[in-house]
């Protein structure tokens, strides 16, 4: 199988529609966003149009309140790619999500199950405290494990404080050998930061244009709680506390950018530390197309397309 990761933002889903235009390839999404329904403004779903270009799946897979974490997300992408395979093509892994990616390739050991209650109550406790409030409870409970992790880093401390809270080893070295059958060719997209960051502030700006509000003041009239992981998204959690009236939009939009150029700059702390991975600079590559050709020859050159 192929994998196209790197940061938010840098076109991985225009490459691999690109590529589906040359070879035969079905995507399997890698985002633990884009799996919800109903949350399409601000999760950069592809669009019907690319859809209709290259299958995808693994995309509005699970409700907002359902639990989806990288276990399922392993589990999921194995049977898509058996069937991918059935079909005589070729899969390609692509997203942004390093862990569900990770768990794919390496597997997973075993470690206590998520716990939907205690994290609405740390979200709780984050809306109420601040963030650094969870981390500063890490330190106390896993100090070794809280200098590991920024403070900033919301998921993987809310994670470490449910595993250490389960009596768990907390971020005991999890990934196994790879099990799977799969022979993987790894790429990471990239670009110049400063341009990615302009890029993520336009499109931050271009989702609330295209009615980020309304979307989630709608998911909170059909009922779904705003302590839900699902709305702890970039974009979902901003605007379910203006519909709260405790934020107004443009200091929601204001933080949206902040967090989503954060939130690149993690991933691509992630990736560097992902081994075998092809760095392909999207910019110097001429673009979607000429990204979509530099991965052909890659795979061509390691006999991938036969």
């Amino acid at each position: 199988m192929v994998v196209i990761a790197g940061p938010t933002g840098v076109g991985k889903t225009a490459v691999a529609v690109a590529l589906g235009g040359h070879i035969p390839i079905e995507v399997v999404s890698a985002d633990s966003r884009q799996v919800y329904r109903g949350m399409d403004v601000a999760t950069g779903k592809p669009t019907p149009e690319a859809r209709r270009a290259v299958i995808h799946h693994l995309v509005d897979v699970a409700d907002p309140d359902d639990t989806y974490q990288a276990a399922r997300f392993r589990n999921d992408a194995a049977a898509a790619i058996e069937t991918i395979h059935a079909r005589g093509r070729l899969p390609v892994v692509v997203g942004g999500t390093g862990l569900y990616i990770r768990a794919l390739v390496r597997g997973l050991d075993p470690a206590p199950p998520a716990d939907p209650a205690f994290r609405r109550e740390l979200v709780s406790i984050a809306a109420r405290e601040g963030r650094t409030s969870l981390h500063a409870r890490l330190n106390v409970e896993a100090p070794a494990v809280a200098r590991r992790l920024h403070p900033n880093d919301h998921v993987r401390v809310m994670r470490a404080l449910e595993v250490a809270r389960a009596g768990g080893t907390v971020l005991q070295k999890r990934w196994r050998d790879p099990v799977e059958p799969y022979t993987v060719t790894y790429f990471g997209l990239t670009m110049d930061r400063e341009a990615l960051a302009r890029r993520l502030e336009s499109r931050a700006a271009a989702f609330v244009d295209a009615g980020l509000q309304a979307e989630v003041e709608a998911l909170l009239a059909r009922g779904y709680d705003p302590s839900l992981p699902s709305f702890q998204s970039i974009g979902y959690r901003e605007f379910a506390r203006v519909a709260g009236g405790v934020l107004a939009p443009a200091e929601a939009l204001r933080l949206m950018r902040r967090d989503t150029v954060r939130y690149a700059k993690r991933q691509w702390t992630w990736f560097t530390r992902e081994p075998g991975i092809e760095w392909i600079d999207v910019e110097k590559a001429g673009g979607t197309e000429g990204t979509a050709a530099a991965v052909m020859a890659e795979l061509a050159r390691a006999g991938v397309l036969g």
